[in-house]
């Protein structure tokens, strides 16, 4: 392979590496808002248990669930409102943060620190004995 061929196809794999990235961080989330939930967490159940523990969180059908306490649960959308991103729970200050470009909500949703400008969907929750019900 000559030089130059091999910089054609070197500068062509860079180029479709970095569009790659670019795209990544400036497309919109494919994942919509989650409508209709409606679902039980038991927490009886091994892939739940982190939410037998206050700051726990788990998340399920689009939806990021946390222990805040004994009794208080919540649950958010898990889309990031900037760009759809999954945002993440920081039990130790008690918000959740996305890792795309760093937008905070606070737990009940609210917009602490942008990129993102708009709430978090917030969804209600009924705890039942040792069931978690998670519904619009």
């Amino acid at each position: 392979m000559q030089r130059n061929e091999f910089l054609k196809i070197l500068g062509t794999g860079t180029l479709l590496a970095c569009a790659g990235c670019l795209d990544s961080c400036s497309s919109k989330g494919t994942d919509p808002l989650p409508v209709n939930v409606d679902f039980i967490l038991d927490l009886t159940l091994p892939e739940n248990a982190a939410l037998t523990n206050v700051g726990g969180s788990v998340s399920k059908n689009g939806v990021i669930v946390v222990k805040f306490s004994a009794s208080e649960f919540v649950a958010l959308s898990q889309a990031c409102t900037h760009q759809g991103t999954a945002i993440n729970y920081q039990s130790s200050q008690q918000n959740f943060l996305c890792p795309n470009h760093l937008s905070k909500f606070d737990k009940n949703g609210g917009v602490i620190n942008g990129p993102a400008s708009s709430a978090l969907h917030k969804y209600n929750t009924e705890l039942t004995s040792t069931n978690l019900r998670v519904f619009s």
